[in-house]
C-alpha cells in the first residue's frame, strides 16, 4: 500500500533514532481520507517486508543475535532479525506530519524503498501492562544503541 524513502539504502544495526523518512502511500489503492484523524497520533506501527533479503537468506532455526556469539543462540520467532522466514517487518517510529497520502517519520528502521504493508496508530491499550513484561538481561545492553542518535 505504499513504500519507504529514506536516506538509509543498506541494512545497519543501530542509530536509527534520528532518520527521517516518508512512507508514499500509494493513491491507486489509498483515498485521502485513508489517513484522517492520523495525525492525532504521536506514533505509528509500520508492517514492512524485507524486500532486499532473499529467500534463501532466511534463517528457520536459531543463530546468535546480531552475529554476536557472547550472546545467547536464539530461534528467529525469538528474535527480530530481518532474515525472518516470512521476510515481514514491524517497527514502531514517531508521525511528524501528515501531508495528504504521505507521512513523514522519524526513527522508521526501513529502508529506502522497502513495500509497507500496512500502517497502524500506535495505541497503549494494546500494549502488554509494563509490570508484565519479561525480558532477557542481556537485552539492553546488545540493542542499547539501535535508537541512538
Amino acid at each position: 500500500m505504499g513504500v519507504v524513502r529514506s536516506p538509509r539504502h543498506v541494512p545497519e544495526h543501530d542509530h536509527w533514532g534520528k532518520v527521517t523518512s516518508v512512507i508514499e502511500l500509494d493513491p491507486g489503492r489509498l483515498r485521502p481520507e485513508a489517513v484522517t484523524g492520523l495525525e492525532r497520533f504521536s506514533h505509528l506501527e509500520i508492517v514492512f517486508h524485507f524486500h532486499l533479503i532473499p529467500e534463501t537468506a532466511a534463517v528457520t532455526g536459531d543463530c546468535h543475535p546480531r552475529d554476536r556469539t557472547d550472546l545467547p543462540r536464539l530461534g528467529i520467532l525469538a528474535q527480530r532479525l530481518k532474515e525472518r522466514p516470512n521476510r515481514l517487518g514491524v517497527s514502531r517510529c514517531e508521525l511528524v506530519r501528515v501531508d495528504g497520502l504521505t507521512l513523514h517519520v522519524r526513527a522508521l528502521d526501513a529502508l529506502d524503498g522497502t513495500p509497507v504493508l500496512d500502517v497502524k496508530p500506535y495505541q497503549r491499550l494494546f500494549q502488554p501492562r509494563p509490570d508484565t513484561v519479561r525480558e532477557p538481561a542481556w537485552l539492553h545492553e546488545a540493542m542499547s544503541r539501535y535508537y541512538a542518535d
